[in-house]
């Protein structure tokens, strides 16, 4: 009896063993995962700068009168300002 006990005793370790290291293996996945996903994030925002900076451009260069100028400069920064809250949010 006492045997057994041993026994199950050394496999519930064997368990707790394997399950803690399989956990530390998953924790260490998501760590990994979280700073690529903040990678990609901050790679989305520099593309999502340089896209509005080349919208602003093409207003700029195909703006034939000053008001249709400044409507597609107010035009972009209503699209900016959503997509920085779309962003905080």
């Amino acid at each position: 009896m006492l045997d057994e006990l041993r026994n199950d005793i050394a496999a519930l370790i064997s368990v707790y063993e394997k399950t803690r290291k399989e956990c530390d293996e998953t924790e260490e996945r998501l760590r990994q995962c979280e700073e690529t996903n903040e990678e990609y994030r901050k790679q989305i925002i520099e593309l999502e700068r340089q896209i509005d900076n080349l919208k602003l451009k093409n207003a700029f260069l195909a703006a034939s009168g000053d008001e249709e100028a400044k409507e597609k400069i107010d035009r972009l920064i209503r699209e900016i300002d959503k997509c920085i809250s779309i962003l905080e949010g």
